[in-house]
């Protein structure tokens, strides 16, 4: 990495009142070990406490992790206050059970990419080096 190089720095949530996040800190190591700065926000935050972290920590996307069947709630009042702070180019990933059919509304309201179960944490970094800010620079 070069002096002009920047990390890409990514938050990784567990919005809602799911107490299970052995996926989120599994993804939270893949993307260090990647080499990318990871801050990880602990269990049971808002979409408030999300995007108020992400602009007071400058990331590039924003990862969470729900498995409550909250994704569609939780996704779209996420969107909406990035919007707001203007940090509509901070991608939002979403990993957990996710069903087919709820896909296309998290992609309509600015998801960018969706990962259930079983999606290798290599295809995850792939994706977050190709869709972070500091890759669209």
């Amino acid at each position: 990495m070069t002096v002009t190089e920047k990390k890409i720095r990514v938050l990784i949530a567990k919005p809602g009142l799911d107490g299970h996040d052995r996926g989120a800190k599994i993804i939270a190591r893949a993307l260090r070990d990647a080499g990318m700065e990871v801050i990880y926000t602990g269990l049971r935050q808002t979409p408030e406490m999300i995007a108020s972290a992400a602009e007071q920590e400058d990331v590039d996307v924003i990862g969470l992790s729900i498995l409550s069947g909250a994704h569609n709630t939780i996704c779209a009042a996420l969107m909406e206050l990035l919007h707001a702070k203007g940090m509509s180019d901070v991608a939002v990933l979403v990993g957990g059970i996710i069903p087919e059919a709820d896909i296309p509304g998290l992609k309509k309201v600015g998801v960018a990419g969706i990962f259930p179960p079983g999606t290798s944490t290599h295809e995850i970094v792939d994706f977050v080096r190709a869709h972070s800010r500091v890759h669209n620079l």
